[in-house]
């Protein structure tokens, strides 16, 4: 009997729909209680739905993933009955044009299992390095140094946060009117990644009208994006009242496309590395 081919972006795309529809945001995972982003064995981020996908996962206790032959070649084990969080990973696969005759690759996705740290014994003493908590105020002294540092054209008053494309600037409300500084930051991150669409930027469309997929889409990779940035940074990403109306324009982008929730995450990966290499630009400025 011919084995049947799994449907990787179905898959994924199934999960978070799931956790929608549950009422859960998989982008709002606080990392703060584990130091940052999931890392790989190796210490190297991941990055894009993989983020989502591991913060799902029920084993999340620890900041480091690994295989079973990674854990292994680090003299560890998994425990028995322990179970594995699935992930993604794109292997090229060449192929031929019909009518030219040349090679080309295309992107495959792979699923394939990983396990939490906490889920492993005998694993070196350095992937038990408690996590250092900072207090209010040095947490927001240095995320507001981190923003400062982004350098995007950002102007207070009023009640409603938005990025006004055509002005290329973002408006907030005081800091003060927030519940805590990380709301505060959250939303300013989720203003900060509609700007790294405009055209001097990444250059993704920002001309669709409130209510349709299009915006929705754009809606979702802000989302996403801002999560990716508050994670980075060690915060959580506060979730925003008023997005709690995008649910279902989120739901029916995901189930008419299965590979939406791909492209979301890969395009909120990169809005967020934006704005990291932009802050980092002027702190090493600095520093020189």
């Amino acid at each position: 009997m011919k084995k049947q081919r799994i449907d990787a972006y179905q898959v994924i795309t199934d999960k978070i729909i799931a956790a929608l529809e549950a009422g859960t945001r998989p982008w709002e995972k606080s990392w703060a209680t584990t130091g940052g982003l999931p890392l790989r064995h190796n210490g190297v981020p991941y990055q894009g739905i993989n983020v989502w996908l591991l913060g799902m996962s029920p084993a999340n206790v620890g900041r480091h993933w690994f295989t079973y032959k990674q854990a292994e070649a680090l003299g560890a084990q998994v425990r028995k009955g322990e179970k594995g969080s699935q992930i993604i990973f794109f292997k090229p696969l060449k192929i031929k044009d019909k009518e030219s005759g040349e090679e080309k690759k295309i992107p495959l996705i792979k699923i394939y299992n990983v396990f939490n740290q906490s889920q492993i014994d005998g694993l070196p003493a350095k992937f038990d390095a408690p996590v250092v908590e900072q207090n209010a105020e040095e947490r927001d002294a240095a995320a507001q140094a981190f923003f400062d540092a982004v350098g995007f054209a950002t102007k207070h008053g009023g009640d409603l946060a938005f990025y006004i494309p055509s002005q290329d600037y973002v408006q907030m409300p005081k800091f003060e009117t927030f519940e805590s500084g990380e709301a505060y930051y959250a939303t300013l991150a989720h203003e900060y990644v509609h700007m790294t669409g405009h055209e001097s930027r990444l250059d993704r469309n920002l001309k669709n009208s409130n209510g349709t997929r299009d915006y929705a889409k754009e809606e979702l990779i802000a989302e996403m994006g801002a999560a990716f940035v508050m994670g980075g940074l060690g915060l959580s990403a506060e979730p925003r009242e008023d997005h709690a109306s995008y649910l279902a324009s989120w739901l029916e982008v995901l189930k008419a496309d299965n590979k939406a929730i791909v492209r979301a995450g890969s395009a909120a990966q990169k809005a967020a590395d934006f704005i990291f290499e932009a802050a980092d630009q002027k702190l090493n400025k600095e520093v020189a």
